[in-house]
């Protein structure tokens, strides 16, 4: 019923407020019960107080659309009802339409206040000359009550403005972090897959005289590849709003480090405990060692690589750990097993570690990265394990 009620046009709703309204002055129980500003003799009900009773109640249908026009015809009927002396509980109208221009109006606000307080002036005099009792206080003091419906509504006009305005900021904000993940996302997709690829593909051009190499390049990048457009399409399908997965859907540690092994980076990988199914935690383990695998493709290639992850009972710890790289003085190649022709530079934004700290610490982890001793360069994460949630 409140669902169906808040569905109607909001024209139809302050209509059925008006005529409850207009309901009220039409009893004659609450006859002696409506405003009076100047003390006047109460006039009795005839056929001319049905009009004035609807030129007061029935603009309120148009209080939210037309705050003026509702205000001009209610002070109208207003000022009809006093001078008369009909003295109804329409006349409660006047401060409801007030209030109503205040919160509504969007143009010449400050020129409806000079016109009505202007109009006033003379519905004051006229009633002074009628023969009222009520005296000038009586008549500042309403004023000032009328004044005070007026700032009540400027005071939800401003309200209003303020929750539309944090909305808005709401809005960009969800917008901005939306954004910032979806380049994350890329990133980590793309990145990986690309960086192999160019790194193979350098390899390939100097393995023309090893036909045998150089067709398992070829088909290495090749599955790189198709890789890549898989995690595409992945990604594609989570941003896709019908889509109802909430996670990144991720391969497995092993294909991602047989795919940077065949890219010539030497890699050791040690793995404990077994990985939850769908967990947030295993995309984010993923994902770290994804780039600490592909920094090491664009600055340590061919460097011995180490990756190790256990996963406990309270958190998983991860560490990617890769030797500095060695040059041969003779040739200016990479020893341990690099490309041929010098090290592959492939040149890095700096968004990856910053994003990876960002989805570590987002699952309440800690996430180091930096030289470490020795040479070479270390990524640290501990991650909570979903098996302790």
């Amino acid at each position: 019923m409140i669902d169906h009620w808040r569905r109607l046009d909001v024209t139809v709703r302050d209509l059925a407020f008006g005529l409850l309204l207009a309901g009220l002055a039409l009893i004659p129980a609450f006859g002696g019960y409506g405003t009076q500003v100047g003390n006047l003799p109460t006039r009795p009900m005839d056929a001319l107080a049905f009009v004035v009773v609807a030129v007061e109640c029935l603009p309120l249908a148009v209080r939210r659309r037309w705050p003026a026009g509702c205000l001009a015809l209610v002070s109208a009927g207003f000022a009809a009802d006093q001078l008369w002396g009909y003295h109804t509980v329409s006349g409660s109208a006047l401060p409801i339409a007030l209030l109503s221009a205040a919160a509504y109006l969007e143009r010449y606000r400050w020129t409806t206040v000079t016109v009505a307080s202007t109009a006033y002036v003379p519905l004051a005099v006229a009633l002074a000359a009628r023969g009222s009792t009520e005296g000038w206080t009586g008549f500042v003091t309403f004023y000032f009550a009328l004044a005070l419906a007026w700032g009540v509504g400027a005071w939800l006009r401003q309200s209003r403005a303020a929750e539309a305005d944090r909305r808005r900021h709401v809005a960009e904000s969800t917008r901005t972090a939306e954004r910032t993940r979806i380049a994350r996302e890329l990133h980590d997709v793309v990145t990986h897959h690309v960086t192999a690829m160019v790194v193979q593909t350098e390899a390939a051009r100097y393995l023309t005289a090893a036909p045998e190499r150089l067709d398992e390049t070829l088909t290495a990048i090749t599955d790189t590849g198709r890789l890549a457009i898989a995690d595409l399409r992945q990604l594609l399908d989570l941003l896709n709003p019908d889509h109802g997965a909430e996670r990144l859907p991720v391969g497995s540690l092993r294909d991602l480090v047989g795919q940077t092994r065949r890219a010539g980076q030497p890699v050791e990988f040690t793995e404990t405990g077994s990985p939850a199914a769908g967990g947030g935690a295993e995309a984010v383990v993923y994902r770290v060692v994804q780039e600490a695998l592909t920094n090491a493709l664009k600055y340590a290639h061919g460097s011995r690589t180490e990756v190790r992850v256990c996963r406990g009972d309270v958190d998983i710890s991860v560490e990617v750990a890769t030797e500095e790289p060695k040059l041969s003085v003779a040739s200016g190649s990479v020893e341990n097993g690099g490309a041929p022709g010098g090290p592959v530079s492939v040149g890095g934004s700096g968004r990856g570690l910053a994003g990876l700290r960002a989805r570590v610490g987002a699952l309440g982890g800690e996430f180091t990265a930096g030289d470490r001793d020795g040479g070479g360069f270390v990524v640290r994460a501990r991650i909570p394990s979903e098996r302790s949630s």
